[in-house]
């Protein structure tokens, strides 16, 4: 069939486009949610005490972002929706960015602004050196191994 050149374009198929890389992130983060939800239930935090549940969960999530880029990026390529379904669904699900401002501004309405600073300025230090620590770890591992990395 010829196509006009004046018919309008048609629409993109939601399966062709963003549509995969959409669902993948929902069902990640879904599951990514459950699992920051179970660590709640299983270490609760008391009131106006310092959050560990979050902050390990946060350092956590952190790490395991380190170990999963250095492997989908540096070691074995993986499937274009590996990285939206595990590192913006899962993780991101389960790390809790909000959270932690949460727990911040409850220590803060609890009197511990001494201890939300603390918090305040722990998180992003433990995120980031759990990050680059994992990703080092990674990438000593595996050429101790003598697999490859770019």
């Amino acid at each position: 069939m010829a196509v006009s050149p004046t018919a309008p374009a048609r629409p993109p198929s939601p399966l062709r486009g963003q549509g995969p890389a959409v669902a993948v992130v929902a069902l990640g983060g879904a599951i990514g949610a459950c699992a920051r939800y179970g660590a709640g239930l299983l270490w609760p935090t008391a009131t106006g005490t310092f959050p560990w549940t979050t902050f390990g969960v946060n350092a956590l999530g952190c790490a395991v972002i380190g170990v999963f880029m250095v492997v989908i990026t540096e070691i074995r390529p993986a499937h274009r929706l590996v990285r939206p379904f595990f590192g913006t669904g899962v993780l991101g699900g389960f790390t809790t960015f909000s959270t932690y401002a949460v727990d911040i501004q409850r220590l803060v309405d609890h009197g511990r602004a001494p201890l939300a600073l603390a918090y305040l300025a722990a998180t992003p230090v433990a995120a980031l050196l759990s990050v680059w620590a994992a990703a080092a770890l990674t990438r000593r591992t595996v050429n101790l191994r003598g697999g490859r990395t770019r």
